[in-house]
């Protein structure tokens, strides 16, 4: 097969890891920068345009879309599954996790635990409801479109809460209000799905005094055993938005596993790294499995 993955940095950890997978597993694969695609739509069909050169012979893609190229990047992913080829991820389900509110909304509705969150329009005098409905200080404040812990502010009391909530809506920016979950003790679990199998699950720890656990911000990443109910929430997760490679982060506290977010193009390099397992073969294996049964074009899932 000829496997594209569509990565605007060949360089990065987890574009290598695939590519070297990839080529293992006997196939020819390359990496193609999606913001450099031309989508050409026309009454023949769709067809992509990268570099000037048309690309075709793509039997499959694996997508690895930052959340600052999303709308074009899902474009892209898009104009391949009408051109039948299989996508490791598809392009709604991709729509559907990087909008925190629409993907906390669908795991809410499946009933999945997770920390009682608020979220209101610019309304003058809404901050003291938002901190009310999830519990008072300390709470958390998350920009929507934060990612790697970016734009995400723990309030330690309801008027420091008041004033960060006041300042984002005055710069019109969009947040959710979420309680904090005191005995996680700056700690989260990140569980790897792959084709509805949990392949992979490491713990990962803040830096002393910090209420983050993002490895980007300084944490530390160590394996770990998830329990029944842990398993089962991960997979319920990427089950509820349609993802088929996700990484689910979650908390542990005292009422059960708690589902922070759901990530569509997650890192392999912490969880590699923390469990000694071959993820990145993980995912070419389910696109060898898929792909050589996919026969017609999937339906575009709106």
């Amino acid at each position: 097969m000829r496997i594209a993955i569509l990565s605007r940095n060949p360089n990065l950890y987890s574009t290598r890891r695939l590519k070297e997978a990839i080529e293992a597993a006997g196939h020819d694969a390359l990496v193609i920068d999606h913001s450099l695609c031309d989508l050409v739509i026309e009454q023949e069909g769709p067809s992509i345009f990268y570099k000037g050169e048309k690309l075709s012979n793509i039997q499959a893609i694996i997508p690895r879309i930052g959340a600052s190229v999303t709308f074009y990047g899902t474009a892209v992913v898009r104009q391949f599954e009408l051109m039948g080829t299989f996508s490791a991820v598809e392009s709604q389900a991709i729509v559907r996790s990087r909008d925190k509110l629409r993907s906390l909304q669908i795991l809410s509705r499946e009933g999945l635990g997770m920390p009682k969150t608020a979220f209101t329009n610019f309304s003058k005098g809404g901050e003291k409801q938002l901190i009310d409905q999830v519990g008072g200080a300390p709470l958390i404040i998350k920009l929507l479109e934060g990612t790697q812990g970016l734009g995400v502010v723990l309030a330690e009391t309801r008027k420091a809460g008041q004033s960060v909530i006041e300042a984002f809506h005055g710069l019109k920016a969009r947040v959710i209000v979420q309680e904090f979950i005191k005995e996680a003790k700056g700690a989260d679990i990140r569980a790897f799905v792959v084709n509805g199998r949990v392949v992979g699950a490491m713990k990962r720890q803040g830096e002393e005094g910090e209420f983050r656990s993002n490895l980007h911000r300084g944490g530390k990443a160590t394996v770990i055993k998830l329990s029944t109910a842990e398993r089962k929430a991960a997979l319920g997760a990427a089950k509820a938005l349609g993802l088929t490679v996700a990484g689910v982060d979650m908390l542990q506290s005292a009422r059960g596993p708690l589902i922070l977010e759901v990530n569509s193009s997650p890192g392999l390099e912490g969880i590699e790294k923390a469990t000694g397992i071959n993820i990145a073969g993980k995912i070419v294996e389910f696109i060898e499995a898929s792909a050589n049964r996919k026969t017609t074009k999937r339906k575009i899932k709106e």
